[in-house]
């Protein structure tokens, strides 16, 4: 079951694909022509929280090179503390010109932070969306010759560089803030959220495929076992089968057009006593729909293939020795982060082709490993991955679910 948007004159062609979800495989890489867009990443690598491998190496504690990094607030679209952005844009020294990627531009919190962190330093801004980038050259032109706007997906980065002449091992840190920028949630036109009533859209290209199908394309079009599935998948939604039958019952009179109206349908397929039954991480009163709406945004958006797309391409930027620095907001996302920089090979589909037992105890990861013991292609420069603290959250309670992983590139 598909939404086919056709073909226009844009370079990207979309199709919304539902396979079944007990097929798991990832479609080929996108072309300059067509990207299809799919619930295509192995499902099963989603699942659980595997153990690093045997002969994981011996890690460098963040507390060695830097005090107490946090997730204090340093703007509204900014979750991570100055402190960090120094830890991965300069190991240790700042000597020479340093050359930073951010890979998620957003409001340019983050970037903003290293021009005012680093003096001899250049930021390459990528984003997705033509607003952030709009606000990217006018940072440009605010600070000449430090800032250089790219406006591109993830899996569009390689390319982007190359036009502007940045080979591939020639950057110093990437820093990579996943998922829905502050900017674009408190946008009501922009469909993110379910608190603000807007036109159902959560697209993060905004306008700039006029054939990309938005999210009230997705609800008002995809059959009942494909809305179940999507929520299943991206919303880890528990009563995913529940709200796709309200939302078929609902469009069949109206068509879904609104993130209230959205919003509305799904609390109507809960008793009232459950509206706001669930709770945050602050323990507060969280709706039912905010699955639902995480899991459209994701779909709409392929989150999930361009952030491996975009930890690939940060991969062949960097530097031996560069810095990667990847914050993630939901489980989905962080397990593929952790699981890429152990090494696994989420593209090689036939090492998953196996049972739950299989995969806990049979074969290990088949990458290389150094003598010392080191991933050949990635260092963490923690044991675990970093989470804000209780006043990190009353600061910003955006940071409540945020998870820091920093790694050293070999």
């Amino acid at each position: 079951m598909y939404i086919d948007a056709g073909h226009s004159s844009t370079h990207h062609s979309y199709k919304l694909i539902i396979p079944s979800l007990s097929h798991n495989f990832l479609s080929p890489a996108p072309t300059e022509h067509s990207v299809d867009h799919a619930l295509r990443f192995p499902l099963e690598m989603l699942d659980g929280e595997p153990k690093f491998p045997q002969g994981c190496p011996a890690v460098v504690h963040h507390t060695e090179l830097f005090p107490s990094p946090s997730f204090c607030l340093i703007d509204q679209q900014s979750c991570i503390s100055l402190c960090m952005l120094v830890l991965i844009s300069c190991p240790c020294s700042l000597t020479g010109q340093k050359v930073v990627l951010d890979m998620t531009f957003g409001g340019g919190g983050h970037t903003k932070a290293i021009l005012k962190a680093v003096s001899d330093v250049t930021v390459l801004a990528l984003d997705r969306d033509p607003t952030a980038i709009s606000l990217a050259h006018d940072l440009a032109k605010e600070n000449p010759g430090r800032v250089k706007p790219l406006l591109g997906l993830f899996s569009e980065l390689e390319a982007l560089l190359s036009t502007i002449n940045v080979k591939a091992g020639s950057i110093d840190a990437v820093l990579l803030d996943a998922g829905c920028s502050s900017m674009q949630m408190d946008d009501a036109e922009r469909g993110f959220s379910l608190s603000k009533d807007g036109p159902l859209d959560m697209r993060m290209d905004g306008e700039r495929f006029s054939d990309m199908p938005c999210a009230a394309d997705v609800v008002n079009t995809l059959d009942q076992e494909a809305l179940a599935s999507i929520l299943t998948a991206y919303g880890e939604e528990r009563h995913a089968r529940k709200i796709a039958s309200a939302i078929v019952e609902a469009r069949r009179v109206n068509s879904i057009t609104r993130t209230q109206q959205l919003a509305s349908v799904v609390a109507g397929s809960f008793p009232p006593a459950a509206l706001y039954a669930r709770k945050d991480r602050l323990h507060r009163p969280a709706h039912v729909a905010t699955k639902t709406f995480q899991a459209l945004r994701i779909f709409v958006n392929d989150e999930l293939n361009q952030l491996h797309a975009g930890l690939r391409a940060a991969q062949t930027a960097l530097k031996s020795g560069g810095r990667l620095c990847v914050i993630t907001f939901h489980s989905l996302e962080d397990r593929i982060v952790k699981r890429f920089l152990q090494g696994d090979d989420l593209t090689n589909t036939e090492q998953y082709h196996f049972g739950m037992a299989k995969q806990i105890t049979g074969k290990k990861m088949s990458v290389e490993r150094k003598k010392d013991g080191t991933i050949a292609n990635w260092h963490p420069l923690q044991k675990k991955v970093i989470t804000p603290t209780k006043a990190d959250v009353q600061d910003n309670a955006r940071a409540r679910s945020a998870k820091l992983r920093v790694a050293l590139r070999c």
